[in-house]
């Protein structure tokens, strides 16, 4: 991996087992107590497995959980915004030193499935009163993630993990094995491509005029470009990530050059943290073998709770060297009339009326309605498939 940036804490982990070891944990299952995971802790067994989640081995014990919640930093220093925790009710806790199966459940099947294998190393209460209001800034139970956490077990599981199945639904709409790389994978395809430096692009929605601005300015700036959507668990109402991944692989068909332009998927759980998570979202992109990454308006927030650039300045507070990966910071971009173009506050006087700016709820209604968003909010091939989806949409609750 030389000439790329380190992995955070040094070492890219891999708890992947082969194929040999991974029908011993199959016959060993069969004995262990079992886990049900829920969606979001699947999603984190399947990131610390294939090293998205470096220097993490397994799920958080309570030193590194109290770390991480009051000082942003793991045990060992290296920094860490949001604690990956393994909660299940107390009634239902294993002893220290046992092993246990942990079993997801596949979306689109419905069936369960052995997803991986864990050795008990703490078991410690869930001090939730620390975890929310230090994550999410707020209390209020209407934030998806504070409600999401609320209802987590109150009893946390800590130890190191060993993966028997990545994707727990292979076949499903929404696994994307083609693009489902892993770290190790997408370190590859850059050091095969040439690239020295990479920009990342998180979204869990269709990339509009505005986000295709932000990424090709950084495509100015770096070797290539990761559009790197996040496909794991979102909250209800999101764009599907069958629809999105469509809108993405048109647009990167019709808009960007091939060469200097990589898709891959992210299958972690949004947790809606706003500032924090913009962090996290970094990190996990330089084990990915990222070295810029884009933080744009309102980073993984959600309604009113976080300020417009908060999930910027977080960044100012932060130890630069261990933190490695170059945040690159843009305005909120829209279309001028005037100038004809994509323009920031930073790059064209604000005129009343000239910028072109759609609500996320217009927008909703007018592809609900077979309507086309304007071309310059959104581009014509992309908002026919959004059309698409939302009219099957209208139709299936008529």
């Amino acid at each position: 991996m030389s000439g790329l940036i380190t992995p955070h804490g040094g070492t890219l982990i891999n708890r992947i087992a082969d194929d040999a070891k991974r029908n011993q944990l199959k016959t060993e299952a069969a004995s262990l107590k079992r886990i049900d995971l829920t969606p979001k802790q699947s999603c984190d067994l399947e990131m610390i497995g294939m090293g998205a989640f470096s220097p993490l081995t397994g799920f958080m014990g309570k030193a590194d959980f109290e770390s991480v919640c009051k000082n942003m930093k793991l045990t060992s220093g290296d920094i860490w915004p949001i604690p990956i925790l393994l909660s299940v009710d107390k009634a239902d806790a294993p002893k220290v030193g046992d092993r246990v199966a942990l079993y997801a459940t596949a979306p689109s099947t419905g069936q369960d499935v052995l997803q991986g294998v864990m050795t008990i190393k703490e078991v410690f209460a869930h001090d939730k009163d620390v975890e929310i209001p230090n994550v999410f800034r707020t209390t209020d139970s209407a934030h998806p993630g504070v409600a999401q956490v609320q209802a987590e077990g109150d009893t946390c599981l800590a130890g190191p993990v060993e993966i028997v199945q990545e994707c727990v639904d292979p076949t499903g709409p929404e696994a994307f094995l083609d693009h489902r790389l892993t770290p190790a994978q997408t370190r590859a395809e850059f050091k095969k491509r040439g690239w020295k430096t990479v920009a990342a692009f998180q979204t869990r929605n269709p990339i509009h005029r505005a986000h295709e601005y932000l990424c090709k300015c950084a495509q100015e700036i770096c070797d290539g470009l990761l559009v790197h959507p996040l496909v794991g668990e979102t909250k209800a109402g999101d764009i599907p990530a069958s629809v999105r991944m469509d809108c993405y692989q048109i647009l990167i068909k019709d808009y960007f050059v091939d060469e200097r332009t990589c898709l891959s998927v992210m299958p972690a759980a949004m947790r809606y943290a706003g500032p924090r998570e913009a962090v996290l979202h970094a990190l996990v992109r330089k084990n990915y073998g990222v070295t810029h990454f884009i933080v744009g308006r309102d980073h993984a927030g959600v309604g009113d709770y976080y300020g417009t650039y908060d999930a910027q300045n977080i960044f100012d507070e932060l130890d630069k060297e261990n933190l490695a990966i170059e945040p690159l910071k843009f305005e909120h971009a829209a279309f001028s009339i005037k100038a004809g173009g994509m323009v920031s506050s930073k790059t064209f006087p604000k005129i009343q009326g000239d910028q072109i700016f759609l609500s996320g709820t217009k927008v909703r209604e007018m592809l609900g309605n077979g309507e086309r968003p304007p071309a310059e909010f959104t581009r014509p091939e992309v908002a026919d498939r959004l059309i698409e989806w939302a009219t099957s949409e209208v139709a299936a609750k008529a």
